[in-house]
């Protein structure tokens, strides 16, 4: 589309200028999902879709097959692109930058290969905390700063459109992938740590907050007007486990980068995406954080969840992902209903999870029409 100039053109300029150019952003024309997420009244709930910019888009496969995964979250001009795409198809109110949140163990040392038909590997985990001392402390705005150059790009590219979310995985979900090796079922070896080697875990959590705690605020800089953090393993722990190895570090997350960004005069809204986590967990991370969104998976009550987190969060979510493989005419059905029954104050609609590769685009499509319609 014509409202979004070359973005190898704007790298240029960016890279002649540094990140100088954040200062002076085009003026953004949407902000539905911005006041949404501070409880101010919004025309209608704004609506974005958990791995909007990926491998359900033909463009994005034709732009796969030509780069490596990482190659495309490395080079700020291929991760613009990419990032624009579901906004060019599509009437979203967000756009997410394209990045992976294994960027950050790939920073502190492990290698992360992105295998087809397999996912994420790291084929060197942490076996046991003796592995530690291969991990590093990196310089966030030096190791990741093309997560910042690709923020800013985008920023630009977008023209104000809409605005751009930056994201990170929560320790807990990072944890389990460095000790895993990768995606797991059951996170056993992850899980074994929290019982067998207490002290240790929390001092790798404590590391890994420290980084992403930087690492948001180098995006903030960088542009992003929105921050999520994805524990998507949090449907591992139970209530003691949550208290100890997530919720500790999620507050600190929240509370450091709120304080980093006060100083730099950004006020920048934090998202958390505790998928899978009880009802009583949810409660408690409600009344102990600040995260000014809380997201919820396709197996959460809307009602239930309202009651339990209170009036003054926004809650995003929470469509099943595979409802979007029903025929059209009943995704827009179901889009619409959940907006309903959700209310469009201090809501942002989203699916309760990322969006399958497989995801036929009539039903992307159906799935906005339905949330806008109200």
């Amino acid at each position: 589309m014509s409202f979004l100039p070359p973005p190898l053109l704007l790298l240029i300029v960016v890279q002649l200028h540094g990140m100088s150019l954040a200062d002076d952003f085009p003026t953004l024309k949407n902000d539905r999902i911005l006041k949404a997420a501070r409880g101010e009244e919004v025309d209608r709930a704004p609506v974005w879709i958990m791995r909007q910019a990926g491998r359900y888009l033909p463009e994005f496969r034709e732009c796969r097959s030509k780069h490596d995964f990482f190659t495309i979250c490395r080079t700020p001009e291929l991760a613009c692109e990419v990032t624009l795409q579901p906004i060019r198809r599509f009437k979203l109110d967000a756009s997410i930058i394209f990045s992976d949140i294994l960027v950050i163990p790939q920073a502190m040392g492990l290698v992360v290969e992105m295998r087809p038909g397999v996912g994420p590997v790291l084929p060197e985990p942490l076996v046991d905390p003796t592995h530690m001392s291969r991990l590093r402390m990196p310089d966030v705005e030096k190791e990741l700063g093309y997560v910042g150059q690709a923020i800013t790009l985008t920023r630009h590219s977008l023209e104000g459109k809409v605005p751009l979310i930056g994201f990170t995985g929560a320790p807990w979900t990072l944890m389990g992938y460095m000790i895993q090796g990768g995606g797991s079922s059951t996170m056993v070896s992850a899980r074994k740590w929290l019982y067998k080697y207490p002290e240790e875990s929390h001092k790798l959590l404590q590391m890994l907050t420290d980084v992403i705690v930087d690492y948001l605020v180098m995006q903030a800089k960088s542009g992003a007007q929105l921050l999520q953090v994805f524990e998507s393993h949090g449907d591992f722990l139970n209530q003691e486990l949550f208290k100890n190895y997530s919720l500790k570090y999620l507050k600190q997350i929240n509370d450091r980068v709120r304080e980093k960004l006060t100083q730099l005069k950004l006020d920048i809204p934090m998202i958390a995406f505790p998928k899978g986590i009880t009802m009583d967990c949810l409660e408690i991370f409600a009344k102990e954080t600040n995260y000014e969104v809380i997201g919820l998976d396709w197996t959460v009550d809307p009602a239930e969840a309202r009651q339990k987190v209170g009036p003054n969060v926004t809650l995003q979510g929470n469509m099943d992902p595979m409802a979007l493989f029903a025929e059209p005419s009943e995704v827009r059905t179901r889009a619409a209903d959940m907006v309903a029954t959700f209310s469009k104050h201090r809501y942002i609609a989203n699916l309760g999870h990322g969006i399958t590769p497989e995801t036929p685009i009539p039903s992307v499509e159906a799935f906005i029409e339905g949330v806008h319609s109200l």
